[in-house]
């Protein structure tokens, strides 16, 4: 194959997990059962608005509701309202849809069903700051966290206790409907508890447990929401008596996306394997990592023997350091894997699931053997380019940027190396 072709067999793979996780297909065996009252539809999440419009094919009528997604993400639903509002950091348009989440679930009775289509992304989506504080301390709050370079599991328990509608307390507001949360997971092990900070499904993460989340991760949070925390209050826990008739139905994930994914391989007759689908940590480690592991098996034939497509997923880090950077997660990977595998038969994709990688509009990149000889000889540094968190910048000036667009899903970033 060329270059170009085995770019196109990425690329499928890359369609092959999203398929898995498209939500009509993922819905339609999860669907509950009807209620003798009203059916309520809440959701937050770049792919809620396809969940909306998913279910509502499948449900039919009578359905209500109001779901939150990324601006730009908005799909076309009947009775189910779709706002949208601004993510990675939240806005004003967020705190309105969380307002209006809880308004659709007033004076609900337990002839009641609340079905909530929960997928990645919603944390951001639903700001709804608790006591005094305001938008601008929540802002201050996602600014931090996604700078600090701490796990997802880590940013969504502080997140929890700083807010009036995550960590359960919008499936506390439904009582006492019973309430359905149907997820699309995106976070690494597939804790539905997770996906978007929770908002209908509560965890046991106390108040003391993220205290020493905070210390042990050195975030220093802004002072207003440092001072809040001193003397928060809990949020619900997951056998408190409100909770006892819902159900909580992990519908996608990322191990089942790279499960379709292996299995489109092996057809086209590449064998494929899996390392993980629950990967975190910085995404220049990350990287290198994977470098390694490719250079073994391209020159050595361990730990896989070539031809083979090497597949993971999880969620990884960056640690920003001001240095205007333009670059996601996967691109800052792709960089530093591209540094280590240098003149070696390999090319990689490393794409987010949603369709884009930060805030930029592509999805991720292509990277081989060439990327840092070519960079070099367009007179562009690949060090200095990874050092300043601007791998966007290197892989646009390359044409090898991978831009699929918005797919209506999210089960975490997708990644795939294909050793000759």
């Amino acid at each position: 194959m060329t270059i170009s072709d085995d770019r196109q067999f990425l690329a499928s793979l890359f369609r092959a997990a999203v398929d898995a996780a498209d939500p009509q297909t993922a819905l339609l065996p999860h669907m509950p059962d009807r209620p003798k009252g009203r059916t309520v539809v809440v959701g937050a999440g770049k792919g809620a608005a396809q969940m909306a419009k998913a279910f509502e094919d499948l449900w039919g009528e009578p359905v209500e509701g109001v779901v939150v997604t990324r601006y730009g993400y908005r799909g076309p639903t009947r009775r189910i309202q779709v706002l949208e509002a601004s993510h990675p950091v939240p806005d004003a348009a967020g705190l309105a849809a969380s307002d209006a989440l809880f308004t659709a679930l007033q004076g609900l009775t337990e002839d009641d069903l609340v079905v909530a289509l929960i997928c990645g992304g919603g944390s951001s989506l639903l700001p709804s700051p608790p006591g005094e504080l305001t938008l601008k301390d929540e802002q201050a709050l996602n600014e931090t966290l996604l700078a600090s370079g701490a796990p997802i599991s880590v940013m969504n328990a502080i997140r929890k206790q700083v807010s009036r509608i995550k960590g359960g307390r919008l499936a506390a507001a439904a009582y006492p409907a019973r309430v359905v949360s149907l997820v699309v997971s995106d976070v690494p092990g597939d804790d539905p508890a997770q996906v978007a900070s929770g908002p209908t499904v509560p965890d046991r993460v106390r108040l003391t447990d993220t205290r020493q989340l905070i210390e042990s991760h050195r975030i220093t949070l802004p002072h207003r929401i440092a001072d809040y925390l001193k003397t928060a209050g809990e949020p619900p826990l997951p056998d408190d008596p409100m909770f006892a008739r819902n159900q909580v139905k992990v519908i996608a994930s990322a191990a089942r996306s790279l499960e379709a994914a292996a299995r489109h391989a092996e057809t086209l007759g590449v064998p494929a394997v899996i390392l993980s689908d629950a990967i975190e940590g910085e995404a220049k480690d990350v990287g290198q990592v994977h470098a390694a592991i490719s250079r073994e098996t391209r020159m050595k034939h361990r730990p896989f023997a070539p031809p083979v497509v090497i597949l993971s997923g999880g969620e990884t880090t960056v640690t920003l350091q001001n240095t205007g950077g333009r670059g996601g997660r996967n691109t800052e990977f792709l960089m530093a894997f591209a540094g280590k595998i240098e003149t070696l038969d390999m090319v990689a994709l490393a794409a987010d699931t949603d369709g884009i990688d930060g805030s930029e509009d592509n999805a991720g990149a292509f990277a081989d053997g060439t990327t840092w000889p070519r960079l070099r000889a367009m007179g562009q540094d690949p060090v200095a380019i990874l050092a300043q968190h601007d791998a966007w910048t290197g892989f646009n000036a390359l044409g090898d940027l991978y831009s699929p667009g918005p797919t209506g899903t999210n089960v975490n970033d997708f990644r795939a190396i294909l050793i000759r």
